[in-house]
């Protein structure tokens, strides 16, 4: 039993220093096993003496945030559109707005969805014709059945007969469709997206109205003026957007032949379907707000209009602070 031990002490500590097990040829009765312990640990400790040893470190303080910021999306430009006065569509300054509402790209599938879902919206579905039991009149036996040498027949109402039912007629229903909201709102601002990259997308600083122009003339000069602009029948046409109705634009485009020169619609009956209609579209910056910030269902809370526009806000008046402290440094510095 004494050698076991010794073997498997033996065994361990040159496990330790990856010597080879030294070789018993003969056994052994009694062996104190004191002095090879003592050979090992005086080898470890001369080993481990000559190895640095690492000073513990006090621990350093680690900054608490109180606060989390998101960083901003670097890949989110900005669609900058130039703002015009009317009638004389003259630059009066510029708009920026976010590439999540302006700068989409094209879409044909989604558009042709709005289009049809739209288009199923408007239809009626009001024709009705009677069936035999809903036609007024006796349900007495036209003619006998047998003796007569003619087809059988039953009342007057039969559908083979004039006066009578219909057989297989239209009745009231519904044809609308569904379509998801986001789906929907993404469309809208596809067709926006689409008028801007094409330069079709005009934008009015104010109110789109025809003022002091008399009534009896407002037909002849809107005509001019979109002649002139290169807006009228022969160029494609152009839609007028307003966010209220405008009397005296609305009266002027009532004329007998105005149809085909331009149409205008406010916020509340333009669809995307007449934003993809016309040649090109002139738009109030007030009813383009509105759209923009009614069509964003399918964004998240930070990339809707309103909160870029408050970021936005923040960032040109931290710009206007930094250049008014550079100003009042340059006296300082000369």
């Amino acid at each position: 039993m004494a050698t076991k031990r010794l073997k498997t002490s033996a065994n361990l500590l040159c496990d330790v220093f990856h010597r080879a097990a030294p070789r018993h040829s003969a056994p052994m009765a009694t062996v104190a096993p004191s002095t090879t312990l003592a050979q090992s640990q005086a080898y470890l400790d001369a080993h481990l003496a000559g190895t640095p040893t690492a000073s513990p470190t006090p621990a350093q303080s680690i900054p608490v945030t109180t606060r989390f910021q998101a960083q901003p999306n670097p890949f989110i430009q900005t669609a900058t559109l130039t703002t015009n006065a009317f009638p004389s569509f003259e630059p009066t300054g510029f708009a920026t707005y976010p590439s999540t509402h302006l700068l989409l790209p094209l879409r044909k599938d989604i558009l042709h969805r709005a289009v049809i879902y739209e288009g199923d919206m408007t239809r009626q579905g009001t024709a009705s014709t009677k069936y035999r039991s809903e036609v007024h009149g006796s349900n007495r036996k036209i003619r006998p059945q047998k003796g007569t040498g003619k087809a059988r027949l039953g009342n007057k109402k039969s559908p083979m007969l004039r006066g009578g039912g219909v057989a297989f007629g239209p009745h009231p229903r519904d044809f609308s469709t569904g379509l998801q909201r986001k789906v929907y709102d993404l469309a809208w601002r596809t067709a926006l997206s689409y008028r801007y990259r094409q330069g079709e997308l005009i934008l009015i600083e104010g109110d789109v109205e025809l003022e002091g122009v008399h009534e009896n003339s407002a037909e002849r000069y809107l005509k001019d003026l979109l002649k002139y602009n290169r807006m009228g029948h022969e160029h494609g046409r152009t839609l007028f957007v307003t966010r209220n109705i405008r009397e005296g634009l609305y009266t002027a485009l009532e004329g007998e032949h105005m149809g085909k020169e331009a149409r205008a619609k406010d916020c509340a009956d333009v669809d995307v379907k007449d934003l993809l209609e016309l040649g090109r579209v002139v738009m109030e910056r007030s009813a383009l707000e509105y759209i923009l910030g009614k069509h964003e269902e399918d964004l998240a809370p930070e990339e809707k209009l309103h909160a870029w526009s408050r970021v936005a806000r923040r960032a040109a008046y931290e710009e206007r602070t930094r250049a008014g402290h550079n100003e009042d440094a340059l006296p300082m510095a000369a």
